[in-house]
């Protein structure tokens, strides 16, 4: 079986009713895809994702996204803080996300704008701390300054749970979020035979590091992209959904030279130790 440990089934591309979100949701429960991670981004979206995954017997989290800071209330941490206070003893709410900082779009590296996501970050990993739930980070150039962050706020020999979503950073940096108790989120970019440095990670990498996910619909496998030239003649991209991630775990299989039974078993067993609430929403996990 596998855990897509980040999506975005609630996102504008799946439809306003979801019904292709829950199509496609449907199409990966056939490829033994057991359970998806469905992500807050903004306050706005918190019940949505809630009451979906859900409906989907799924898990979700709750935390505002640095790419909708722009958008944010000074009052929406406050209302974060509350929702994590109604719904902590929800079983399917498992990690404050998605959280962190981005340091790739322009308009956030503005001195105020750059400010105003370090104090939103730094906020949400208190409450995190709080609340006794893992993290799931957003660590787009910026996994240095992500890093910072979480010592300060864990303190001396303090750790944490969770993932770095969508990881392509160095060797240095992955040992760093291993050595704080997180793991590191491997999907669709690791599938393009150009990223030689991700590939690289990916092969060589301790097993027990490794979580996937799909990040659907963004991030998708090589097989789902079209270039922009060929977008512009009228070819569609395809839909990245979590039914891609048995394929995506078959690429990382044949990255390591292993069996795909083994990827697996393995990343399963990742997602559950980074978020061990996901133990309690299904039987016949990995030991």
């Amino acid at each position: 079986m596998w855990i897509d440990t980040h999506c975005h089934l609630d996102a504008p591309e799946f439809g306003e009713n979801h019904a292709l979100a829950l199509d496609l949701r449907a199409q990966a429960a056939t490829k033994n895809v057991a359970m998806c991670v469905l992500q807050g981004v903004m306050v706005a979206n918190f019940d949505t994702v809630r009451l979906l995954a859900h409906h989907t017997r799924d898990a979700y989290a709750l935390g505002i996204h640095p790419l909708f800071v722009p958008r944010a209330q000074d009052g929406d941490l406050e209302l974060l803080d509350q929702a994590l206070a109604e719904y902590r003893d929800d079983p399917r709410l498992v990690a404050v996300g998605e959280i962190g900082l981005d340091l790739f779009v322009p308009a956030l590296l503005e001195p105020a704008m750059l400010a105003r996501q370090q104090h939103f970050y730094r906020a949400q990993l208190k409450l995190a701390k709080k609340y006794s739930l893992p993290v799931i980070l957003h660590v787009r150039r910026s996994a240095d300054q992500v890093l910072k962050q979480l010592r300060a706020v864990a303190g001396p020999g303090g750790h944490w749970l969770g993932i770095a979503h969508a990881f392509n950073g160095s060797p240095q940096q992955a040992q760093a979020f291993l050595d704080l108790g997180l793991k590191l989120g491997f999907g669709g970019a690791m599938t393009f035979e150009a990223a030689n440095q991700l590939r690289r990670l990916a092969a060589s990498l301790p097993l027990e590091a490794l979580v996937l996910e799909t990040d659907a619909p963004d991030i998708p496998p090589h097989w789902l992209y079209t270039t922009a030239a060929q977008r512009a003649a009228g070819q569609p991209q395809g839909v990245n959904s979590p039914a891609e991630l048995p394929r995506i775990g078959a690429v990382l299989a044949g990255l390591r030279g292993v069996p795909v039974e083994d990827v697996a078993t393995a990343t399963t067993r990742n997602a559950l130790q980074a978020l061990p609430r996901l133990r309690g929403l299904a039987e016949g996990w990995p030991a």
